[in-house]
């Protein structure tokens, strides 16, 4: 049962926020001299998602094909999803509930407030901000990095509503859940949309991720990454039988490389959590690799998974140096990685690996980049170092342990054919040059007057010159990670 479990949040969020203050500073604030002009006080104009308004007065209105409700109601995912359109989220909520909110962030305790998005309101919701303990480090009042408490000092705040407050089959376009990233250490304000689609487009079931425009009682705040969140939800619409197990952020082998005993599986479970759930599916994946001599266990690994994502979900973590995700086991003091979910497809009783929360992931691609150095993984994929025991690397010699001592991941990393024909066929499809640039140009003309409008704003939203100027330095970095060897 929910309530019975411990969630763990790992230490080393609020450690990459003590390393990263000075570079969100310099990458994603900027002089506030440094403003490129005025911008439009009415932000982009956004595409209209409904009936057109050119239909001539003569003509009887299609009836037949009205909604019956709300668009929100009627409307599905791939509407506020959608690439195309820069939505705008209105929050509204009562005066003391907001004072409460920014008293203490860190709680993420919810307030009840009202959503207005395109001129309809979805009321009541829950809202709340959200993050481990590392998204919070210098944007409270807290004198300690490592406990952050009193009132919010950031204008931007991750945000997540809760849709179905006081209704638990309310959905808005699909969601119950709604997650807006405030990429507060993230100067390109790409890292979600840009990672996220590359994974999608190698065939990885990976969230959607955009952009949004986020007003909360009536102060325009800035550019937010609209997330989908990974859940029942997302499961059913990804796999061929999406009602099993979603597993946040517990690996099926512990350091010691022993399998994880089903209670610290189920701590993670995200769904059926009130359905007497059991974690076999996944522990018996886990046993039967522990148990088979290294030489077959890419065999159990072929039994147990879809080899071939698994290892394109590796490919794309090395191309875009997601190293503050599932190949960086940090040692504090169990060495485990984070930021990525498991599920079990009960009916062909497989797992599958789930990227998770990549504000960080390009960051070690670029020189000099204070939160690259930080979650920087210190060997190659596939490599050993000091014998599997825990070494220090990166800002603050934080211990590591190296990936391929996990049975799973060592294995994998057996397969370099394979990793190189993926590589390739990444490397000449959506990492390329020219679609890579093609696609942030067009989501860069896409946010620039939302941008400029959060700049002339508040003082700590990146200035347009600065954040056009990061995307640059982003390239040039993509252009390293295309010359490597993907390692």
């Amino acid at each position: 049962m929910r309530g019975a479990r411990t969630r763990r949040r790992p230490v080393v969020r609020a450690l990459i926020g003590m390393g990263a203050i000075t570079s969100l500073v310099a990458c994603a604030g900027g002089d506030p001299a440094d403003s490129d002009g005025t911008p439009s006080s009415t932000g982009p104009a956004a595409t209209v998602i409904g009936p057109s308004s050119s239909v001539p007065p003569s003509t009887p209105p299609p009836t037949a094909s009205e909604p019956d409700g709300p668009r929100w109601v009627e409307g599905d995912s791939d509407e506020l999803f959608d690439q195309d359109s820069l939505h705008t989220f209105e929050i509204d909520l009562p005066a003391d509930a907001l004072e409460r909110l920014d008293a203490n962030p860190a709680a993420e305790a919810y307030e009840v407030g009202r959503l207005t998005f395109d001129g309809e309101v979805v009321e009541p919701i829950g809202v709340r901000y959200k993050g481990s303990v590392g998204a919070f480090v210098g944007c409270t009042a807290s004198p300690s990095m490592l406990a952050p408490t009193g009132p919010k000092t950031c204008t931007k705040l991750s945000m997540k509503l809760k849709i179905d407050w006081d209704d638990p089959d309310r959905e808005f376009f699909g969601q119950r859940r709604i997650q807006l990233h405030a990429q507060n250490l993230d100067g390109t304000l790409m890292h979600e949309r840009l990672g996220y689609w590359l994974f999608r487009e190698m065939g990885v079931p990976a969230p959607r991720s955009t952009h949004a425009r986020v007003i909360v009682n009536g102060e325009y705040l800035g550019v937010f990454a609209l997330t989908e969140e990974i859940d029942g939800r997302f499961t059913r619409s990804r796999f061929s039988d999406g009602t099993g197990n979603l597993y946040k952020e517990v690996w099926p082998i512990r350091s010691d490389g022993s399998p994880r005993s089903e209670e610290d599986l189920l701590a993670g479970l995200e769904t059926n959590e009130d359905e007497d759930p059991s974690a076999e599916i996944i522990s018996s994946f886990a046993e039967a690799l522990v148990a088979a001599p290294v030489d077959e266990r890419v065999a159990v690994i072929e039994q147990w998974t879809d080899i071939r994502t698994l290892l394109t979900t590796i490919v794309v973590d090395r191309a875009i140096r997601h190293d503050d995700g599932p190949l960086h086991w940090y040692c504090m003091p169990e060495c485990e990685p984070h930021n990525f979910y498991w599920y079990e497809n009960p009916t062909d009783r497989t797992v599958t690996l789930i990227p998770w929360d990549l504000d960080n992931a390009f960051d070690a691609l670029v020189p000099g980049s204070g939160v690259g150095s930080f979650i920087s993984i210190g060997d190659p994929w596939g490599s050993i170092t000091n014998d599997c025991q825990p070494f220090p690397f990166g800002a603050f010699n934080l211990p590591q342990r190296s990936a391929a001592c996990d049975p799973l991941l060592g294995a994998l990393a057996t397969l370099d054919d394979e990793f190189d024909q993926i590589r390739a066929a990444l490397i000449e499809g959506p990492f390329s040059d020219e679609r890579v640039n093609e696609q942030l140009d067009t989501w860069a003309e896409q946010i620039t007057p939302a941008v400029a409008e959060a700049a002339a704003a508040h003082d700590d939203a990146p200035r347009v010159e600065a954040w056009t100027a990061s995307i640059e330095t982003l390239k040039r970095a993509l252009e390293t990670s295309r010359a490597g060897t993907g390692r």
